[in-house]
C-alpha cells in the first residue's frame, strides 16, 4: 500500500516533468550556464574550474549549479544553485543554452537542439570504464548501458587530461551510430590548473588552515573505492603509520565520498593524524602534501602534476584487477605505468619512507615518465582553454 509521502512525491514528480515540458517551448537563453558534479553533489571538479574561469573571461554567462537537496549546506555563499527536481531545476535545464558535468545530470532532461553539453569527466581511467564493464559480470549487473548509451548521445564535447583518456573515452563512449559524434577536447583539466599556479604563499596558507606546523613532513592517503567490498574497509593503519614513521610526519586522511569518516585506529599520537574527509578541495590538501600515499584513484595523475613523491600502496591489487579491470599494471615499475616506489604491506610502505627510497633518483625517474604520459596537457591554463572553446564570445 503506498504511502501518503510516497504518493504526493509521485504527483509532485509528474507535475514538475508536465510544467518541464511547457518549459522545452521556451527559447533557449543564450546566457545561462548549468553546472553539476558528481551527481548534483555541489562545487567540485572540473566543473568548479570552468565556472570560476568563465565568470572572469565570459561574465555575460550566468552560471547555476545543479544540487540534490541533502548537498545543498556544502554549496559556498553567494554561488547560485537550483535544488535537483524543483520547478527552477526543470526550467534551468530547459532553458540553458550551456550545460557542464563531471558525472551526469541525475533524473534524465531532454537535450534540445541548440544547447551545449561539455563532459568533463573526473579522472584519468586506470579501472575499466563504460562498455568495458561489460566484461565484469559484477560490474555489468549494476550498469545500465542503455541509460550509459543516451546519456553519451547528448554529449557536444569531451575533454581530455592526456592521449590515454582519449583513447579510452572514444572507445567507451562510442557516439551513437545515428547521430553526431561528440568532440574531443585534448586541452588539460582545469582542476589542475591550481598545482601549476598556487604560490608557496598559497601553500604556506593551506597548511596553517590545516594545524600544521612548520618542519613536518605532510602524507596524504585517499584512497579509493572498492567495487569488490561492501562498505569502507581500509587497508591502512594511519595510527600504526604514524607512530612507525614519528613525529616529523603528520598525516592526512580522506575517505572516498561513498563513505564517511575515515576511522584512525590505533591511537596516533595528537596532531599526527588528520581526518580530511569533509575538507571541501581535494586540491588544497594536494598542495598541502609533501608525498601522496596513491592507491588506483585518479588523484594519482592529478597529484603527479605537482612533480612530488607518489608512493603507491596495492596490498589487493590482484582482487581489484579481478573485479574492477585495469588499463595497465600499475605496479609494473615499467616507466609511464608506476608513478613512483610501490609498496604491498604495510611493512613496505614503512620501509618506503625510512629508507628514503620515496623520494629516490629512481622514483623521481619513475615520476618523470608518468608526469609526460598523464599530464601533458596540464600547465595552469586548461580552465582558460575550455571556456575559450565552449562559451561562444568568450574573452
Amino acid at each position: 500500500m503506498p504511502t501518503r509521502a510516497s504518493v504526493k512525491r509521485f504527483v509532485r514528480g509528474q507535475v514538475m516533468r508536465a510544467l518541464y515540458r511547457t518549459d522545452l517551448r521556451r527559447p533557449l537563453d543564450p546566457g545561462l550556464a548549468v553546472y553539476g558534479a558528481y551527481w548534483n553533489r555541489g562545487v567540485a571538479c572540473n566543473p568548479a574550474a570552468v565556472h570560476a574561469k568563465a565568470r572572469e573571461l565570459a561574465p555575460h554567462i550566468r552560471g547555476v549549479w545543479a544540487v540534490s537537496s541533502r548537498h545543498r549546506d556544502r554549496m559556498p555563499p553567494g554561488v547560485p544553485y537550483v535544488i535537483e527536481g524543483s520547478r527552477p531545476y526543470w526550467r534551468a535545464m530547459a532553458t540553458a543554452t550551456y550545460l557542464v558535468n563531471n558525472s551526469s545530470f541525475p533524473g534524465g532532461f531532454t537535450k534540445r537542439p541548440g544547447q551545449r553539453y561539455l563532459q568533463t569527466h573526473h579522472g584519468t581511467p586506470l579501472k575499466t570504464m563504460g562498455l568495458d564493464q561489460r566484461r565484469y559480470p559484477a560490474l555489468a549487473r549494476k550498469t545500465d548501458f542503455g541509460k550509459l548509451a543516451a546519456h553519451v548521445r547528448q554529449w557536444d564535447f569531451s575533454l581530455s587530461a592526456n592521449p590515454h583518456s582519449t583513447e579510452v573515452w572514444d572507445r567507451v563512449y562510442p557516439a551513437p551510430p545515428d547521430g553526431e559524434p561528440y568532440e574531443h577536447l585534448n586541452l588539460g583539466y582545469p582542476r589542475n590548473d591550481v598545482y601549476f599556479t598556487a604560490t608557496a604563499e598559497d601553500i604556506a596558507r593551506v597548511r596553517a588552515r590545516l594545524g600544521i606546523a612548520e618542519g613536518r613532513t605532510v602524507l596524504l592517503y585517499a584512497p579509493t573505492h572498492r567495487d569488490y567490498r561492501t562498505g569502507f574497509v581500509p587497508d591502512l593503519d594511519p595510527g600504526r603509520l604514524a607512530r612507525e614513521l614519528g613525529p616529523a610526519y603528520v598525516l592526512l586522511v580522506r575517505a572516498h565520498y561513498f563513505y564517511g569518516r575515515f576511522a584512525e585506529g590505533g591511537g596516533a599520537r595528537e596532531g599526527q593524524v588528520l581526518d580530511v574527509t569533509a575538507h571541501p578541495r581535494v586540491e588544497e590538501l594536494c598542495l598541502a602534501a609533501d608525498a601522496l600515499i596513491g592507491d588506483y584513484s585518479s588523484l594519482t595523475f592529478d597529484y603527479a602534476c605537482l612533480d612530488r613523491p607518489i608512493v603507491t600502496y596495492a596490498p589487493d591489487w590482484g582482487a581489484y584487477r579481478a573485479a574492477r579491470g585495469t588499463y595497465f599494471d600499475l605496479l609494473s615499475g615499467r616507466p609511464g605505468d608506476t608513478p613512483g616506489t610501490v609498496a604491498t604491506t604495510p611493512d613496505e610502505l614503512v620501509e618506503a619512507f625510512r629508507s628514503g627510497e620515496w623520494r629516490s633518483p629512481g622514483a623521481a625517474a619513475l615520476r618523470a615518465a608518468f608526469r609526460a604520459r598523464f599530464c601533458p596537457y596540464d600547465d595552469g591554463r586548461a580552465a582558460e582553454r575550455v571556456v575559450r572553446r565552449f562559451f561562444d564570445g568568450a574573452g
